[in-house]
């Protein structure tokens, strides 16, 4: 009895608990928590009434923000609606990253929102502002500077700022913003590159029959290098063998009288050609134009040519590695915040399901603006992401063995000014694993890639890409290679132009290399790209339905199984023989044998040659049309193709390439390609409209 009326109380009082407790009643409000930097973590999260004294308020960081709703959910669960943080505007310097995982997680009724306060600017910073500027004196420091920059180059203390960690000038280090542009590590020639005059250790190195050397040395053009002798850590960062591998490497020696210069090992993998360009970086002595600065790393000491006069705030150094972890999180939104000046990745998220990064600012960090790993249906959608050390948006998830989509989307956004550090293979977009999308995004202004994708059943649609690839040759706006088990991936209604590579010399539009098999390229559009769509050797590929306007070479296939890259080839057959695997995979098993019904029968007849490929209903106006290899021709399927016959275009002055009613095509069977919807949309979620390119 006793224990019975004990029990009555206890719930007594805990309905009076949860009914005076604001938000955690049943099917009560969502829980607003704020934060401002004007507030403090003492108090509660509230937002005071207007001339209110100021007992309570805002919490004064994220940090707490989460506790806060950690201590709110373990008295209670969240309420219906879920929870907000609303985060009002202004810098928040972040001193670690924020982390959250599962018990931060929301649900589908009750998702949790991290977002900017309506039309106000949210900063997240993890870089330290630097202050204190001031002339440079020191006459031995002043000898060492050009001439040039002596009067204009200021310095100041990094050690005494509390800077430590400089890390390696290979990167992953510190980079310095000023005004919310990236600045230039010290580095010849300024702009553009200097070529390779000669090697300087024959030893027979070939690839492809292509001769260069193992050895790194070489012979340099001009005597400009004898500047850099008394140079503490200078470095040269180059295309040494291939257009589309570069590398950072330490200079070991110079040799002024030889005109040699000798890097560190070890030495480059492919090695090293003439003709080849590089530049020099990390150079006190180079430091002769405005917005380029040098971290002497044994003093500590920064210098720098600020490009205009400094005032508190211009000057930015990236500290943390990353802003935002998120770790098995689910049904989680991050809305309409900056994100900056970070040496590693912005958002950073594994596992979990359901979380949606929109409408977010990242930039002028060191590594990606986004990285999902594993989990499902996770979004990045709406945001602005520019000058980010690697790439953009990188999506990886799903199961390729059972073949398990994870339903990641990246979904309107705009990408441009990407891979400032790492130039090569680090695209706006990447997709892996199985079932993913890549849709209305606009990508632009990049050394490499716009997007690239491994893996199964991944969609590339209503994308726009332009002026990408500009450093590099023999690569790809979109890129894929090596693999006859990636099957089921779709890249239609697409728009990519201006794409020739650098110098001008070439690339590819959609890059299928190596044997990638059975893509389908469908009711793209390109303008003025080089080899538009390729197929390099692969198998069962459709080409159907698209139109290719001013491109050089606009179709390529070739056989190269059967020559030069036979090899791969080989040894894919012999695991299949051996194992019954091609990369791992049970390709004649379910269910790749039950959703890809060529690939079960792909040893038997010729498996190198490039057969089931189909080229058909496709408009080819301007340039030309025809890379086909000979050898690869009578594998192929060519129909129906309108080829230099005058399409009737709406208007191709104005690059409006819909169709008129009257167009030849329509009777070979071309359907029309709704171009007006490619590209960004507006969106309440968007982080800028109308968008500036």
């Amino acid at each position: 009895m006793l224990r019975s009326v004990y029990c009555f109380i206890s719930a007594l009082a805990l309905m009076a608990v949860l009914a005076s407790s604001p938000g955690l009643a049943q099917n009560a409000e969502p829980w607003n928590v704020h934060v401002s930097s004007a507030g403090s973590d003492a108090w509660s999260g509230s937002l005071p009434e207007p001339n209110a004294e100021k007992t309570d308020g805002p919490l004064a960081t994220l940090v707490r923000a989460r506790d806060v709703l950690r201590e709110r959910k373990a008295q209670g669960g969240l309420p219906e609606g879920g929870a907000r943080v609303i985060v009002q505007g202004g810098q928040y310097v972040f001193d670690a990253p924020l982390q959250l995982s599962a018990e931060d997680s929301g649900t589908a009724q009750a998702p949790i929102t991290y977002a900017a306060a309506e039309g106000q600017e949210v900063r997240i910073s993890g870089g330290k502002v630097l202050d204190g500027f001031a002339p440079v004196t020191d006459e031995a420091t002043l000898a060492r500077l050009d001439e040039s920059a002596r009067g204009h180059v200021v310095s100041m203390d990094l050690r005494a700022a509390g800077i430590t960690d400089f890390g390696s000038p290979q990167g992953g280090g510190v980079e310095l913003f000023f005004r919310d542009k990236s600045m230039t590590l010290a580095r010849w020639p300024n702009e553009g590159w200097t070529h390779i005059a000669g090697l300087c250790v024959e030893d027979g190195h070939q690839i492809h029959g292509i001769p260069g050397s193992k050895t790194g040395r070489f012979i340099y053009e001009g005597d400009r290098p004898s500047r850099w002798i008394n140079e503490s850590d200078p470095w040269v960062h180059g295309y040494w063998f291939w257009d589309w591998s570069d590398q950072r490497q330490a200079i070991a020696s110079i040799d002024p009288a030889r005109k040699e210069i000798a890097v560190k090992e070890p030495y480059h993998g492919y090695g090293y050609r003439k003709g080849q360009w590089y530049y020099a970086y990390n150079l006190l002595v180079e430091l002769d134009a405005p917005g380029e600065w040098y971290i002497d790393r044994d003093a500590g000491v920064l210098y720098f040519w600020p490009p205009e006069v400094v005032n508190p705030g211009d000057a930015v150094m990236t500290m943390l590695p990353t802003l935002i972890e998120m770790k098995d999180v689910s049904s989680m939104t991050i809305q309409g915040l900056t994100l900056e000046s970070g040496r590693g990745v912005g958002i950073s998220m594994s596992g979990g399901a359901k979380n949606r990064i929109v409408g977010c600012t990242i930039r002028n960090i060191g590594g990606w603006a986004v990285t999902v790993g594993g989990g499902d249906n996770h979004t990045v959608a709406g945001c602005d992401i520019y000058q980010t050390g690697q790439g953009g948006i990188s999506l990886s998830g799903g199961d390729r063995t059972t073949l398990t989509p994870a339903n990641h989307l990246a979904d309107n956004n705009h990408i441009h000014h990407y891979s400032r550090i790492d130039r090569m293979y680090h695209p706006a977009i990447t997709l892996q694993g199985v079932g993913n999308r890549a849709t209305h995004n606009l990508i632009h202004d990049a050394p490499h890639m716009g997007m690239g994708f491994g893996g199964n059943d991944h969609l590339i649609e209503f994308n726009e890409i332009y002026n990408v690839c500009f450093e590099s040759n023999d690569a790809g706006a979109i890129y894929t290679g090596r693999n006859w088990t990636m099957r089921g991936n779709v890249l239609r209604y697409n728009y990519l132009h201006d794409i020739s590579g650098f110098e001008n010399k070439g690339c590819v539009g959609i890059y299928l290399d190596d044997m990638f098999a059975s893509a389908d390229i469908l009711s793209n559009v390109f303008y003025n790209v080089t080899r538009a769509a390729f197929i390099g050797g692969g198998r069962d590929c459709t080409v159907a339905n698209n139109i290719f306007v001013d491109c050089k070479q606009a179709m390529h296939v070739d056989a190269r199984a059967l020559g030069w890259a036979h090899g791969h080839a080989d040894e894919w057959i012999q695991e299949a023989k051996e194992k019954g695997t091609i990369s791992g995979i049970a390709f004649d098993k379910p269910p790749y044998s039950e959703r890809y019904p060529a690939l079960p029968h792909i040893l038997e007849k010729e498996p190198k040659a490039p057969e089931g490929n189909l080229i058909a209903r496709n408009i080819f106006w301007g340039g030309s049309w025809d890379d086909i290899e000979e050898v690869a021709r009578p594998y192929l399927t060519i129909e129906k193709n309108l080829v230099q016959e005058d399409p009737h275009f709406v208007d191709a002055a104005q690059h409006d390439y819909r169709l008129k009613e009257d167009s030849p095509a329509f009777a070979l069977g071309f359907e029309p390609i709704p171009i007006e919807k490619i590209g960004l949309y507006e969106s309440p979620e968007r982080a800028t409209w109308p968008v500036e390119r």
